[in-house]
Protein backbone atom coordinates (compact mmCIF):
# COMPACT_ATOMS: atom_id res chain seq x y z
CA UNK A 1 0.00 0.00 0.00
CA UNK A 2 1.22 3.27 -0.87
CA UNK A 3 2.06 5.41 2.08
CA UNK A 4 0.28 8.84 3.25
CA UNK A 5 3.86 10.25 2.40
CA UNK A 6 4.14 9.21 -1.00
CA UNK A 7 0.39 10.31 -1.41
CA UNK A 8 0.93 13.64 -0.75
CA UNK A 9 3.84 13.77 -2.70
CA UNK A 10 2.72 12.78 -5.72
CA UNK A 11 -0.36 15.30 -4.86
CA UNK A 12 2.25 17.87 -5.00
CA UNK A 13 4.18 17.47 -8.59
CA UNK A 14 0.25 17.30 -10.09
CA UNK A 15 -0.24 20.24 -8.38
CA UNK A 16 3.16 21.88 -10.13
CA UNK A 17 2.33 19.95 -13.30
CA UNK A 18 -1.57 21.49 -13.51
CA UNK A 19 0.10 24.95 -12.48
CA UNK A 20 2.65 24.91 -15.10
CA UNK A 21 0.05 23.91 -17.53
CA UNK A 22 -1.42 27.18 -16.83
CA UNK A 23 0.79 29.05 -17.12
CA UNK A 24 1.56 27.42 -20.18
CA UNK A 25 -1.84 27.98 -21.17
CA UNK A 26 -1.57 31.98 -20.33
CA UNK A 27 1.47 32.55 -21.76
CA UNK A 28 0.17 31.12 -25.08
CA UNK A 29 -3.04 33.36 -25.03
CA UNK A 30 -0.90 36.24 -23.81
CA UNK A 31 1.05 35.61 -27.29
CA UNK A 32 -1.95 35.47 -29.52
CA UNK A 33 -3.48 38.73 -28.16
CA UNK A 34 0.16 40.28 -29.13
CA UNK A 35 -0.16 39.18 -32.29
CA UNK A 36 -3.97 40.36 -32.74
CA UNK A 37 -2.25 43.70 -31.23
CA UNK A 38 0.69 44.07 -33.77
CA UNK A 39 -1.93 43.19 -36.60
CA UNK A 40 -4.00 45.96 -35.33
CA UNK A 41 -1.46 48.44 -34.87
CA UNK A 42 0.03 47.53 -38.81
CA UNK A 43 -3.47 48.54 -39.90
CA UNK A 44 -3.86 51.22 -37.99
CA UNK A 45 -0.60 52.49 -39.65
CA UNK A 46 -1.34 51.51 -42.77
CA UNK A 47 -4.69 53.59 -42.47
CA UNK A 48 -2.70 56.70 -41.24
CA UNK A 49 -0.17 56.53 -44.25
CA UNK A 50 -2.46 56.63 -47.08
CA UNK A 51 -4.58 59.35 -45.29
CA UNK A 52 -1.22 61.01 -44.31
CA UNK A 53 -0.05 60.69 -48.66
CA UNK A 54 -3.44 61.84 -49.63
CA UNK A 55 -3.25 65.07 -47.12
CA UNK A 56 0.30 65.64 -49.05
CA UNK A 57 -0.92 65.12 -51.79
CA UNK A 58 -3.91 67.66 -51.67
CA UNK A 59 -1.37 70.29 -50.13
CA UNK A 60 1.00 69.93 -53.60
CA UNK A 61 -1.80 70.40 -55.27
CA UNK A 62 -3.28 73.62 -53.19
CA UNK A 63 0.83 75.03 -53.57
CA UNK A 64 0.96 74.35 -56.95
CA UNK A 65 -2.40 76.40 -57.49
CA UNK A 66 -1.08 78.88 -55.46
CA UNK A 67 2.12 79.41 -57.68
CA UNK A 68 -0.02 79.37 -60.65
CA UNK A 69 -2.06 82.22 -59.19
CA UNK A 70 1.14 84.78 -58.52
CA UNK A 71 2.32 83.97 -61.25
CA UNK A 72 -0.87 85.20 -63.63
CA UNK A 73 -1.72 87.39 -61.72
CA UNK A 74 1.44 89.36 -62.76
CA UNK A 75 0.38 90.09 -66.42
CA UNK A 76 -2.63 91.84 -66.91
CA UNK A 77 -6.24 91.47 -68.56
CA UNK A 78 -5.24 89.70 -71.99
CA UNK A 79 -4.42 86.26 -69.55
CA UNK A 80 -7.67 86.72 -67.39
CA UNK A 81 -9.28 84.75 -69.55
CA UNK A 82 -6.58 82.04 -70.02
CA UNK A 83 -6.10 81.42 -65.54
CA UNK A 84 -10.19 80.82 -65.36
CA UNK A 85 -9.82 78.19 -68.48
CA UNK A 86 -6.51 76.81 -66.52
CA UNK A 87 -8.83 76.86 -63.04
CA UNK A 88 -11.76 75.30 -65.07
CA UNK A 89 -9.16 72.33 -66.03
CA UNK A 90 -7.29 72.06 -62.54
CA UNK A 91 -11.20 71.54 -60.73
CA UNK A 92 -12.14 69.09 -63.71
CA UNK A 93 -8.62 67.40 -62.82
CA UNK A 94 -9.13 67.51 -58.96
CA UNK A 95 -12.94 65.98 -59.39
CA UNK A 96 -11.01 62.96 -61.14
CA UNK A 97 -8.75 62.38 -58.75
CA UNK A 98 -11.09 62.81 -55.99
CA UNK A 99 -13.36 59.69 -57.70
CA UNK A 100 -10.12 57.75 -58.35
CA UNK A 101 -9.10 58.21 -54.52
CA UNK A 102 -12.71 57.38 -53.39
CA UNK A 103 -13.20 54.09 -56.20
CA UNK A 104 -9.66 52.93 -54.29
CA UNK A 105 -11.10 53.30 -51.30
CA UNK A 106 -14.46 51.16 -51.85
CA UNK A 107 -12.13 48.83 -53.12
CA UNK A 108 -9.79 47.95 -50.56
CA UNK A 109 -12.91 47.78 -48.58
CA UNK A 110 -14.14 45.67 -50.59
CA UNK A 111 -10.96 43.32 -50.57
CA UNK A 112 -10.74 43.72 -46.79
CA UNK A 113 -14.36 42.72 -46.05
CA UNK A 114 -13.42 39.57 -48.77
CA UNK A 115 -10.69 38.51 -46.72
CA UNK A 116 -12.47 38.71 -43.69
CA UNK A 117 -15.60 36.10 -45.01
CA UNK A 118 -13.29 33.78 -45.32
CA UNK A 119 -11.38 34.15 -41.65
CA UNK A 120 -15.43 33.53 -40.67
CA UNK A 121 -15.87 30.65 -43.12
CA UNK A 122 -12.56 29.34 -41.69
CA UNK A 123 -12.57 30.33 -37.78
CA UNK A 124 -16.06 30.31 -37.03
CA UNK A 125 -17.62 27.83 -39.60
CA UNK A 126 -20.04 30.69 -41.00
CA UNK A 127 -20.78 30.65 -44.15
CA UNK A 128 -21.49 34.05 -45.48
CA UNK A 129 -23.84 34.71 -48.25
CA UNK A 130 -25.19 38.11 -49.50
CA UNK A 131 -28.83 39.81 -49.32
CA UNK A 132 -29.57 42.06 -51.45
CA UNK A 133 -33.01 44.01 -51.66
CA UNK A 134 -34.30 47.40 -52.75
CA UNK A 135 -35.89 49.56 -50.41
CA UNK A 136 -38.13 51.71 -52.17
CA UNK A 137 -39.01 53.50 -49.06
CA UNK A 138 -35.47 54.89 -47.58
CA UNK A 139 -35.98 52.79 -44.29
CA UNK A 140 -32.28 52.22 -44.30
CA UNK A 141 -30.63 55.22 -45.91
CA UNK A 142 -33.50 57.60 -45.46
CA UNK A 143 -33.82 57.77 -49.17
CA UNK A 144 -34.42 55.19 -51.65
CA UNK A 145 -31.16 52.47 -52.30
CA UNK A 146 -30.06 49.27 -52.82
CA UNK A 147 -29.37 47.26 -49.28
CA UNK A 148 -26.96 44.65 -49.00
CA UNK A 149 -26.35 42.24 -45.92
CA UNK A 150 -24.02 39.28 -45.16
CA UNK A 151 -26.11 36.65 -43.52
CA UNK A 152 -25.30 33.13 -42.54
CA UNK A 153 -27.93 30.26 -42.06
CA UNK A 154 -26.76 27.51 -39.95
CA UNK A 155 -29.33 24.66 -38.08
CA UNK A 156 -32.15 26.97 -39.57
CA UNK A 157 -31.32 30.21 -37.27
CA UNK A 158 -29.87 33.14 -39.07
CA UNK A 159 -27.30 35.01 -38.07
CA UNK A 160 -26.95 38.78 -40.02
CA UNK A 161 -23.16 39.79 -40.57
CA UNK A 162 -21.72 43.17 -41.00
CA UNK A 163 -17.79 43.32 -41.87
CA UNK A 164 -16.11 46.59 -41.73
CA UNK A 165 -12.20 47.71 -41.52
CA UNK A 166 -13.87 50.50 -38.99
CA UNK A 167 -16.74 50.51 -36.84
CA UNK A 168 -18.60 53.61 -35.53
CA UNK A 169 -21.72 54.03 -33.58
CA UNK A 170 -23.43 55.75 -36.12
CA UNK A 171 -22.01 52.19 -37.73
CA UNK A 172 -23.84 50.23 -35.47
CA UNK A 173 -27.34 51.78 -35.86
CA UNK A 174 -27.20 51.27 -39.42
CA UNK A 175 -26.81 47.76 -38.97
CA UNK A 176 -29.93 47.64 -36.23
CA UNK A 177 -31.74 49.31 -39.12
CA UNK A 178 -30.38 46.93 -42.21
CA UNK A 179 -31.50 44.10 -39.32
CA UNK A 180 -35.05 45.45 -39.24
CA UNK A 181 -35.34 46.07 -42.60
CA UNK A 182 -34.26 41.85 -42.79
CA UNK A 183 -37.37 40.90 -40.48
CA UNK A 184 -39.69 43.29 -41.89
CA UNK A 185 -39.09 42.14 -45.76
CA UNK A 186 -38.59 38.18 -44.22
CA UNK A 187 -40.82 38.18 -41.88
CA UNK A 188 -38.84 36.65 -39.30
CA UNK A 189 -36.46 38.46 -36.86
CA UNK A 190 -32.57 37.55 -37.02
CA UNK A 191 -31.22 34.85 -34.36
CA UNK A 192 -28.01 36.64 -33.92
CA UNK A 193 -26.30 39.99 -35.52
CA UNK A 194 -22.44 39.96 -35.75
CA UNK A 195 -20.24 42.48 -36.27
CA UNK A 196 -16.82 41.62 -37.33
CA UNK A 197 -13.76 44.47 -37.66
CA UNK A 198 -10.51 44.70 -36.72
CA UNK A 199 -11.30 48.19 -34.66
CA UNK A 200 -14.08 49.28 -33.14
CA UNK A 201 -14.83 52.61 -30.87
CA UNK A 202 -15.47 52.17 -27.42
CA UNK A 203 -18.88 54.20 -27.70
CA UNK A 204 -19.47 51.71 -30.17
CA UNK A 205 -19.06 48.81 -28.07
CA UNK A 206 -21.76 50.55 -25.46
CA UNK A 207 -24.33 51.46 -28.57
CA UNK A 208 -23.69 47.64 -29.92
CA UNK A 209 -24.59 46.06 -26.43
CA UNK A 210 -27.59 48.19 -25.88
CA UNK A 211 -29.37 46.61 -28.66
CA UNK A 212 -27.68 43.62 -28.35
CA UNK A 213 -25.14 43.48 -31.57
CA UNK A 214 -22.01 41.67 -30.85
CA UNK A 215 -18.95 42.92 -32.11
CA UNK A 216 -16.03 40.89 -32.62
CA UNK A 217 -12.62 42.25 -32.66
CA UNK A 218 -10.69 38.93 -32.67
CA UNK A 219 -11.36 36.46 -34.99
Amino acid sequence: MIGLEEILKRLDRNEKRIIELREDMLRGFERYDEELTRLREDMKEGFRRHDEELTKLREDMIAGFERYDEILEKHGKEILKLREDMKEGFEYLNRHISALGARWGLMAEEAFREGLRGLLEKELNLKVESWVRNDEEGVVFGYPSVVEIDLSISDDKVTLVEISSHVRPSDVLLFLRKARFFERLEGRKPDRLLMVTPYAEKEAFRTAKKYGIEIYTKV
